[in-house]
């Protein structure tokens, strides 16, 4: 059995955070952001494409997101995607540019998103409990298999519970700041 790889297990539970900071960006706060458009496909030229790689999303103002659409007629299924997506979004149409006024978020709604942004870093500390999980069985196999002793299997344990406990950390700071700039009115 191979020896525990450290640098893959911290690869992997670096995975989880960067895949929670793309969540967290994509959820709205009281300011615009151009990774609010991010989760909007469209279906372009026969297939589903991100908002991304048809148009260019920038931020004028702070309440208001722009859409430069690239071809004039994907304007229309532009549009469309941002109405029907979950974000509540009402484009405002003028030639190949949409304008997006973000409207003022109520309480309730941004209780809401504390709520997905919880559910986010949740899944975020879920993964990386797994790939501890995944580290501690391989040490297990390895000491049962004598490839390594108790000791050398009870520091490196140690080493993957520490790397652990500072991504968890690192989850929830990440969370916590966003729920500042969710509740900041």
């Amino acid at each position: 059995m191979a020896e525990l790889d450290l640098n893959e297990l911290n690869r992997r539970m670096e995975g989880a955070i960067n895949s929670l900071k793309g969540d967290l960006a994509a959820l709205r706060t009281g300011r615009a952001s151009a990774n609010l458009l991010d989760p909007i496909t469209v279906e372009a030229y026969g297939s589903q494409m991100p908002l991304n790689q048809v148009a260019n999303v920038t931020v004028p103002e702070p309440r208001m997101v722009s859409v430069s659409v690239w071809d004039k007629q994907m304007v229309g299924k532009v549009e469309r995607a941002i109405r029907e997506s979950s974000l509540g979004l009402n484009p405002i149409t003028d030639g190949t540019t949409l304008r997006i006024p973000l409207p003022e978020l109520n309480e309730e709604r941004r209780r809401e998103l504390v709520k997905v942004a919880h559910q986010y870093a949740e899944s975020a500390r879920v993964a990386v409990r797994h790939v501890r999980r995944d580290g501690m069985d391989s040490l297990k196999k390895s000491e049962k298999a004598g490839d390594i002793g108790q000791d050398e299997s009870r520091q490196q344990s140690d080493k993957v519970q520490k790397m652990t406990d500072d991504t968890i950390a690192e989850i929830d700071k990440l969370l916590s700041v966003k729920e500042g700039e969710i509740m900041q009115v």
